[in-house]
């Protein structure tokens, strides 16, 4: 069972008590395969007598001294070992013990390369793994200075928080420079013979290291990424008065990682797949770029100032992943906001209309634990929040938006701050009753919607825009006509900016509300956008004349923010069974062939392909649905360009190899080594191919085999896994599932990832209906023995997506009402059965 979490009211009596000077690790990675030794100095002060408790998951404790008295190892329960007994005054505590590896990302992962045989440590002490690694107070408000010592072998490199160097006449010794005072869960070590690339910027050292086998990949992008560090560095300090409070800058790209980076102070950790060895597009180096400056706003919100407890994790995501967008639009070439509006914002709009939505700053008492906690790292906590936070912008004003900001930073610097002190900060700077804003914004849960009627009458026509919710918006409506000799090009006619005010508290959500109703002159338009140009946070609907406009002209409006807005509403009108997604695929396969936003085409493509075909459709019509796709994808290929390399032409290969039926023409492409008029097959387009063939049933567990003996990589690994678990026999997905949920326990997150997505697959539909009766039974017991990565993956990957039916609905209810489900099982599971009732309304609305 997993071990009881830290609560929120244990963390305020401990921080009361307590308060922590510094930690002394010191860490042996030189013990083997299995474990490590981690040596754990703590001083702190006492603030009166009292007992608490020190968290630290071991292996084996060797001893622990408080105040040089021993206390007995095996007062060590749930991973708790106390600390009784304490007088007013400063203590010592000092535990020795060995760790565990781990091989899910969690606490120290420890990975060694298939492809040359070398290993590689990172820590993830994110958000409660620190006691896998060192004795910890494990809270974000019991900062503290750490000082970090690493023995590792004598050929590897050593990184860590501070300025790490080789300690002299002690071969493997690495000491890392004292940080200021940070949390416990920002603790960092990466350790290695790592590929590293170092340069010195604004007199700091910086660098980039990856693993060996990734060297030629992470060479061939340095440039890019080196530059987009100096300009997120340097707008920062644009835009921040207060200057970057570390010692050093390291970025490593590391592998088998959980999430898409951590923002570790001085050393940030991020997923390796950011250093591709095959074709990407401008849209994946766009969202590298974005996570990059994301992770670099963090060193000031969330590392310089800390949120109090995890109800706040807001202020560490939404506002990271608003810097992120907007300091890469401004300083660098990429204009990020279209695939934050069709991709990250369609995120935030799924999670907040299931029933596990949270408000972006949930009361305090809604978050009573870690384990509550871990379920808010969502796209409410980024997607939405960061549009909330964009919306106040546009409120306040960016000027006055960052005065509050540089002074939440002077207020607070290397303390922990509240979701209150945020807005007094804003209030302070702006005048303005941000409190009010808050409390509409960041207290209420779901999207506001905006349904627009209109009206033509006599030379002039009315909008009626008729507001479904509780919060007040500044958005612009964009209003188009059909060129007068084009008919399926719009032209805009006006953008009018519109000021929503919030309805009088209780009213009902379907009363008018004062200043959304206009008059214009003219003739009505031919296609109206609310919210164009994304600015605000709502669902928004197209009435049914812009409908049919949008299906003739959406790809010739200027701006690819309008035409994600339009292309978003169509997607919530879908999920919502007011459209029908036929319809959405004829809209798709008339605009994405003249669509030259490659977010927008893979964005729409995304959907089309994993939600209307694999969910909304079945039976003859999602044959078609595959039909249109494909056919979508050729008149792609033909008016993407002649460059083999083009990105429009990569995203239609992808989407042409994932939705052919006849395994004849990917075998062709698969013996040719490319795909007619290019582009090559890579590494990563060879194994989609190679799992295309097994889903049809045209490959065998011999070729996947000879496949992955070419491509030795920790990727090709991933590609035969997947490949193996897509093999249409009762033996293939017999010994897949005991891969994923046998009591071995012994792939890695990333492998369990890749077994999962290839297990389901609607075409194998028959074949699967007894794994789906027992998948309820086998996740429960696996999320009781294996942590959180695994356990979120076997939801999101694992669970029976394709197999719409009630009996699967009523199997998985059955299952959540249920005494064993942990809370991330639990969040798993209801979001999966709210996508399944959402695809049984669309079914059923079509009949």
């Amino acid at each position: 069972m997993p071990l009881p979490s830290l609560t929120r009211d244990e963390a305020r009596i401990r921080a009361g008590l307590l308060n922590i000077d510094r930690y002394l690790i010191d860490l042996d990675l030189t013990r083997g395969g299995e474990t490590f030794g981690s040596t754990t100095t703590i001083r702190f002060t006492a603030r009166e007598e009292g007992d608490t408790f020190v968290e630290l998951r071991p292996t084996t404790v060797h001893s622990a001294r408080l105040d040089g008295r021993d206390l007995d190892p095996a007062a060590l329960v749930d991973g708790r070992l106390p600390l009784t007994g304490l007088t007013a005054g400063d203590h010592e505590l000092t535990v020795v013990a060995d760790m565990p590896y781990s091989r899910t990302g969690e606490g120290m992962h420890r990975f060694t390369d298939p492809e040359d045989g070398l290993t590689y440590l990172y820590s993830m002490c994110c958000m409660t793994e620190a006691p896998l690694v060192y004795a910890a107070f494990d809270q974000p408000d019991l900062k503290a200075v750490f000082e970090v010592s690493v023995t590792a072998p004598p050929e590897w490199t050593v990184l860590g928080n501070g300025v790490a160097e080789r300690v002299a006449d002690e071969p493997g010794r690495w000491r890392c420079a004292p940080t200021p005072p940070i949390s416990t869960y920002l603790l960092a070590v990466a350790a290695g013979p790592w590929h590293s690339l170092r340069f010195e910027h604004a007199g700091l050292p910086f660098g980039l290291h990856v693993r060996r086998s990734l060297a030629a990949h992470l060479d061939k992008d340095a440039e890019e990424i080196m530059g987009i560090t100096r300009r997120a560095f340097d707008h920062y300090h644009r835009i921040f008065e207060e200057p970057y409070p570390f010692d050093s800058y390291d970025q490593a790209f590391v592998p088998e990682f959980n999430a898409g980076a951590m923002e570790n102070p001085g050393l940030v950790t991020f997923r390796d797949e950011f250093i591709p060895r095959s074709a990407v597009t401008d849209t994946q180096r766009q969202l590298r770029g974005v996570v990059i400056a994301h992770e670099m706003a963090h060193m000031w919100f969330g590392d310089l100032v800390t949120l109090r407890w995890w109800d706040d994790i807001w202020l560490n995501e939404s506002f990271a992943e608003y810097m992120g967008y907007q300091v890469l639009a401004e300083a660098t070439e990429f204009r990020p906001w279209t695939e934050f509006a069709v991709s990250r914002k369609a995120w935030g709009y799924d999670a907040d209309q299931r029933p596990s939505t949270h408000p972006v700053a949930p009361d305090p008492e809604a978050v009573p634990d870690t384990a509550s906690a871990w379920l808010n790292f969502d796209g409410i906590s980024y997607a939405k929040g960061a549009s909330a936070l964009r919306q106040l912008v546009t409120w306040l004003g960016e000027d006055v938006f960052l005065a509050g900001i540089n002074d939440h930073f002077a207020r607070h610097r290397f303390g922990n701050a509240t979701l209150a002190d945020f807005i007094d900060s804003l209030s302070r700077a702006s005048g303005r009753d941000v409190e009010a804003w808050a409390d509409r914004w960041l207290r209420t849960t779901g999207p506001d919607t905006f349904v627009p009627v209109i009206t033509d009458a006599d030379g002039e026509w009315r909008l009626d825009l008729r507001h479904e919710g509780s919060r007040p918006h500044r958005l612009d409506v964009g209003i188009y006509e059909r060129a007068s000799d084009l008919p399926t090009v719009a032209v805009q006619r006006d953008l009018v900016r519109i000021e929503v005010v919030a309805p009088p508290d209780g009213a009902e959500p379907a009363e008018p509300v004062p200043g959304i109703s206009r008059t214009f002159q003219g003739e009505p338009p031919a296609l109206l956008v609310v919210n164009d140009g994304d600015l605000t946070y709502a669902k928004v609907r197209l009435d049914p004349v812009s409908w049919h406009a949008a299906r003739d002209t959406l790809s010739s409006l200027p701006d690819p923010l309008t035409r994600a807005v339009v292309w978003n509403a169509a997607r919530d009108m879908v999920r919502d069974a007011e459209l029908d997604p036929k319809q959405y695929l004829a809209a798709a396969r008339r605009q994405l062939p003249a669509e030259s936003d490659t977010a927008v085409v893979e964005g729409v493509l995304s959907f089309a392909r994993g939600r209307i075909a694999d969910l909304y459709l079945s039976g003859e019509e999602r044959t078609a649905a595959l039909v249109a796709l494909e056919e979508t994808a050729r008149e792609i290929l033909l008016t993407g360009g002649s460059d083999p390399a083009s990105a429009l032409r990569l995203i239609a290969v992808r989407v042409l190899i994932d939705t052919v039926t006849d395994p004849a023409e990917p075998r062709a492409w698969l013996s040719a080594g490319a795909f007619p008029g290019g582009p090559e097959l890579d590494p990563e387009l060879r194994w989609r191919v190679l799992h295309r063939l097994a889903v049809l049933g045209a490959v065998d567990e011999r070729e996947i085999a000879a496949e992955a003996e070419r491509d030795p990589a920790a990727t090709g690994r991933e590609g035969a896994a997947r490949c193996r678990a897509a093999l249409p026999t009762e033996q293939a997905k017999a010994d897949a599932w005991e891969e994923m949920f046998g009591e071995g326990d012994e792939l890695s997150a990333y492998l369990f990832t890749a077994t999962a997505q290839g297990f389901w697959h609607p075409e194998q539909a028959g074949l699967l209906v007894p794994w789906a009766e027992r998948y309820f039974t086998d996740v429960v017991r696996l999320a009781n023995r294996r942590g959180h990565a695994v356990t979120e993956a076997a939801c999101r990957y694992g669970f029976p997506r394709g197999l719409v039916g009630e009996e699967l609905l009523r199997r998985g209810e059955a299952a959540l009402a249920g005494p064993e489900v942990t809370a991330t099982l639990r969040r798993g599971l209801m979001d999966q059965l709210d996508d399944l009732r959402r695809a049984l309304r669309v079914r059923e609305e079509r009949v």
